[in-house]
């Protein structure tokens, strides 16, 4: 390490100082992961050039664009806080699923609610009935609750396939499910933007992908012209699954991913 310091001409390197490199490198290293693939990438290009831009200034003494620069740049941050507020929320959400989280995480019964779930969706299926079911995990739904019809009624296949009916008034929208308890129907949920999705897929499984691309829910689809079942997670969707592929998925999902996260935490603990 002091070797490495004088190579360097530069004051000794500690082990904090190794950990504050690695801490920052991890973030940057998320952070690039977040928005690959997406818009962010190209304002991020633009970002690069407006400092490369700024330091030139300050290096060629071009006095009028830096002036620019300082006066515009507290704008630009508002706007990108604007224009970026959907991959932010993404990006918190990110880091609110790390394993570290998943200790505070309620215990869940969800084995009679996926049952129930697969059945509906089943039944829902052969009547050629569009439902979408959106399941909480750990990540809270409340602003979509808040959005809906207030039920806070037991979950149950019948009133799932009650809710999903063309002559039910509750039916536009999705059913949101936490633990064994349906809080609400008929929630909006926001579209996906994603240009690389399918022209086929409706308005449901849009909504469903553009959920899960900002938090943790899993949803269930049920398309109403082709009654395929569909299952949607972290924005990637499995379609054409039958009533019992779907329960063992959303065992995966649901019930298998926590007990998992609960052994490995007793193990280090």
């Amino acid at each position: 390490m002091d070797r490495l310091s004088t190579v360097l001409g530069r004051t000794p390197i500690g082990w904090l100082d190794l950990i504050d490199i690695i801490v920052v490198s991890v973030i940057i290293y998320e952070l690039l992961k977040l928005i690959r693939g997406t818009r962010a990438v190209q304002m991020a290009l633009g970002a690069g050039v407006l400092v490369a831009l700024y330091y030139a200034s300050e290096g060629f003494h071009l006095a009028t664009v830096n002036w620019l620069i300082r006066n515009l740049a507290s704008y630009i941050v508002i706007a990108l806080i604007v224009l970026f507020q959907s991959d932010i929320r993404r990006a918190l959400a990110h880091l609110g699923r790390a394993p570290f989280f998943r200790y505070f995480a309620k215990p869940e019964t969800a084995e009679e609610s996926i049952e129930e779930i697969a059945v509906a969706a089943s039944m829902l299926s052969g009547q050629r009935v569009g439902a979408l079911i959106a399941i909480e995990r750990q990540i809270g739904l409340r602003n979509y609750i808040e959005g809906g019809i207030p039920l806070d009624a037991t979950l149950t296949y019948d009133l799932l396939v009650s809710i999903f009916q063309p002559a039910s008034p509750l039916h536009d929208g999705a059913v949101i499910v936490q633990e064994d308890r349906i809080p609400a129907a008929a929630c909006f949920l926001p579209l996906t933007v994603n240009p690389k999705l399918s022209k086929d897929l409706g308005s449901r499984h849009r909504a469903a992908i553009g959920l899960t691309e900002e938090n943790d829910a899993v949803a269930v689809v049920v398309s109403e012209e082709t009654g395929r079942i569909s299952i949607v997670v972290d924005g990637e969707i499995e379609r054409g699954l039958d009533p019992e592929t779907l329960k063992q998925r959303l065992r995966a999902l649901v019930i298998q991913r926590r007990r998992g996260a609960r052994k490995t935490e007793v193990q280090y603990t």
